[in-house]
Protein backbone atom coordinates (compact mmCIF):
# COMPACT_ATOMS: atom_id res chain seq x y z
CA UNK A 1 0.00 0.00 0.00
CA UNK A 2 2.72 2.16 0.88
CA UNK A 3 4.82 1.16 -2.00
CA UNK A 4 1.95 2.54 -4.38
CA UNK A 5 1.34 5.27 -2.82
CA UNK A 6 5.00 6.69 -2.84
CA UNK A 7 5.07 5.88 -6.54
CA UNK A 8 1.64 8.03 -7.41
CA UNK A 9 3.23 10.92 -5.25
CA UNK A 10 6.54 10.55 -7.36
CA UNK A 11 5.06 10.67 -10.83
CA UNK A 12 4.64 14.27 -11.71
CA UNK A 13 2.46 15.65 -14.55
CA UNK A 14 4.32 16.39 -17.92
CA UNK A 15 4.93 20.13 -19.20
CA UNK A 16 3.21 20.89 -22.42
CA UNK A 17 6.00 23.61 -23.06
CA UNK A 18 8.88 24.45 -20.82
CA UNK A 19 8.88 28.20 -19.24
CA UNK A 20 10.09 30.59 -20.98
CA UNK A 21 12.54 31.81 -18.33
CA UNK A 22 15.49 29.66 -17.02
CA UNK A 23 16.75 30.61 -13.44
CA UNK A 24 20.29 30.15 -12.72
CA UNK A 25 19.35 27.08 -10.82
CA UNK A 26 17.44 25.55 -13.81
CA UNK A 27 20.62 26.32 -15.79
CA UNK A 28 22.89 25.01 -13.54
CA UNK A 29 20.80 21.82 -13.78
CA UNK A 30 20.22 21.99 -17.28
CA UNK A 31 24.25 22.29 -18.17
CA UNK A 32 24.45 18.80 -15.75
CA UNK A 33 21.94 17.39 -17.60
CA UNK A 34 23.94 17.99 -20.74
CA UNK A 35 27.25 16.80 -18.86
CA UNK A 36 25.30 13.54 -18.28
CA UNK A 37 23.21 13.19 -21.81
CA UNK A 38 26.98 14.07 -23.81
CA UNK A 39 29.02 11.28 -20.94
CA UNK A 40 25.93 8.56 -22.00
CA UNK A 41 26.84 9.54 -26.12
CA UNK A 42 29.86 8.63 -25.43
CA UNK A 43 29.71 5.46 -23.57
CA UNK A 44 27.28 4.03 -25.90
CA UNK A 45 29.50 4.68 -29.24
CA UNK A 46 33.00 3.15 -26.84
CA UNK A 47 30.81 0.21 -26.16
CA UNK A 48 28.74 -0.38 -29.04
CA UNK A 49 32.41 -0.50 -30.70
CA UNK A 50 33.53 -2.35 -28.41
CA UNK A 51 31.30 -5.64 -29.29
CA UNK A 52 31.21 -8.27 -31.74
CA UNK A 53 27.88 -9.08 -31.19
CA UNK A 54 25.40 -7.66 -33.71
CA UNK A 55 22.33 -7.33 -31.76
CA UNK A 56 23.98 -5.73 -28.53
CA UNK A 57 25.63 -3.33 -31.00
CA UNK A 58 22.40 -2.54 -32.27
CA UNK A 59 20.57 -1.90 -28.81
CA UNK A 60 23.74 -0.16 -27.60
CA UNK A 61 23.48 2.19 -30.77
CA UNK A 62 19.99 2.54 -29.91
CA UNK A 63 20.65 3.92 -26.73
CA UNK A 64 23.58 6.20 -27.72
CA UNK A 65 20.57 7.93 -30.48
CA UNK A 66 18.38 7.92 -27.34
CA UNK A 67 20.77 9.92 -25.27
CA UNK A 68 21.72 12.20 -28.34
CA UNK A 69 18.16 13.27 -28.96
CA UNK A 70 17.60 13.64 -25.71
CA UNK A 71 20.37 16.34 -25.70
CA UNK A 72 19.49 18.20 -28.40
CA UNK A 73 15.76 18.49 -26.45
CA UNK A 74 17.40 20.02 -23.32
CA UNK A 75 20.15 22.47 -25.88
CA UNK A 76 16.85 23.35 -27.33
CA UNK A 77 15.38 24.73 -24.35
CA UNK A 78 18.22 26.42 -23.62
CA UNK A 79 18.15 28.41 -27.08
CA UNK A 80 16.05 31.42 -26.08
CA UNK A 81 16.29 35.06 -25.26
CA UNK A 82 16.86 34.73 -21.16
CA UNK A 83 17.46 38.13 -20.78
CA UNK A 84 14.02 39.39 -22.65
CA UNK A 85 11.69 37.20 -21.10
CA UNK A 86 13.05 38.06 -17.58
CA UNK A 87 12.00 42.09 -18.67
CA UNK A 88 8.73 40.62 -18.77
CA UNK A 89 8.37 38.55 -15.43
CA UNK A 90 6.67 41.10 -13.31
CA UNK A 91 9.03 42.44 -10.85
CA UNK A 92 7.95 42.17 -6.56
CA UNK A 93 9.12 45.66 -5.44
Amino acid sequence: MQQQQTQSQAQQPVMARPPQVVTTKDFQYLKDMLSWELNAMKKCHHFAKETSCQQTKQAIDKAGQMHQRHYGLLLKHLQNNNTEEMKKVPQIQ
